[in-house]
C-alpha cells in the first residue's frame, strides 16, 4: 500500500489531505510535534476506513524527523508522497525591524531546512522506484515578501528555490516536485466543498505531472 507523509498534520489541511489520499488507497503518515494531536487524527481517520498513524517529531530537529519518517516506512510502507506544509510560529511573523539573526535562522530551520531533511530521508526509495512526489504548501510570502511577516519572507523563498531546483532535476525521473501557494489563511478562501477543493488539488498535484508553482488563487485575492 502507497503511502503519504504528510509533515506539518493538523486537522484542517492535514486530515482532508489524509481523507483525499485515502481514497486512493494510501496509509497515512502524520507527522507533527505533539504525539497525543496525532493519536486522535489518526483513531479519527481510521474509524472512517482510512489507515493512519501518528509520529511525533519537531522538523526543526533533523535526527527526530528523519527518525519519524524511517519508522513511518517500516510500519506503513514505502513512501510516494511527501506533503511538507508545518504551520509557522507566530514568531515568524513579526515585522522585519524585529528580527534577529536567531529568528530568522530557526525560521529557515522550520522552512527550508527541514525540507532538505525530509526529502533526503524519502528520495533514495522514490528513484529507485522511478514514482514519487514532494508537495510544498507555502503562503504568499514565498513569492511576495511582506515587511511585517518577516520570518517567512526569509525562509518560504529559501524553501522555493529549493522545491524548484528540485523540481527541475527530477522531472525526468518520474518525481513530480510542485508548491501549492495559498496567499491568505485557509478559513478565508470561497470553494464550494471548502478545505476538501484544497485537498483536491493537492491530489493533482501529486497525480499529474506539471510546473512547479500553483497559486491557490491570485496573490492580490489573500492577505499573505
Amino acid at each position: 500500500m502507497p503511502v503519504i507523509a504528510i509533515i506539518g498534520a493538523g486537522p484542517g489541511l492535514g486530515a482532508a489531505v489524509a481523507r483525499r489520499f485515502g481514497r486512493e488507497g494510501f496509509s497515512i503518515a502524520l507527522i507533527s510535534r505533539t504525539q497525543s494531536k496525532l493519536d486522535t487524527m489518526a483513531a479519527e481517520l481510521n474509524a472512517e476506513g482510512v489507515t493512519a498513524r501518528g509520529y511525533a517529531a519537531d522538523v526543526r530537529v533533523p535526527a527526530a524527523l528523519e527518525d519519524a519518517i524511517a519508522r513511518a516506512a517500516a510500519e506503513l510502507g514505502p513512501i510516494v508522497a511527501v506533503q511538507y506544509s508545518p504551520l509557522p510560529a507566530r514568531e515568524y511573523l513579526k515585522p522585519v525591524l524585529d528580527m534577529t539573526p536567531e529568528l530568522a535562522l530557526e525560521a529557515v530551520q522550520f522552512s527550508a531546512l527541514g525540507l532538505i531533511h525530509a526529502v533526503r530521508a524519502v528520495l533514495p526509495a522514490m528513484r529507485q522506484a522511478g514514482s514519487g512526489s514532494v508537495i510544498l504548501v507555502n503562503g504568499g510570502t514565498s513569492v511576495k515578501a511582506r515587511a511585517d511577516f518577516a520570518g517567512t519572507s526569509v525562509a518560504f523563498p529559501a524553501e522555493s528555490a529549493y522545491g524548484e531546483m528540485l523540481h527541475d532535476a527530477l522531472e525526468g525521473e518520474g518525481i513530480r516536485v510542485a508548491q501549492l501557494v495559498i496567499p491568505g489563511g485557509i478559513p478565508q478562501l470561497q470553494f464550494a466543498n471548502g478545505i476538501d477543493d484544497v485537498a483536491e488539488r493537492i491530489w493533482n498535484l501529486h497525480a499529474v505531472a506539471g510546473p512547479f508553482r500553483t497559486m491557490l488563487i491570485p496573490l492580490e485575492d489573500g492577505r499573505e
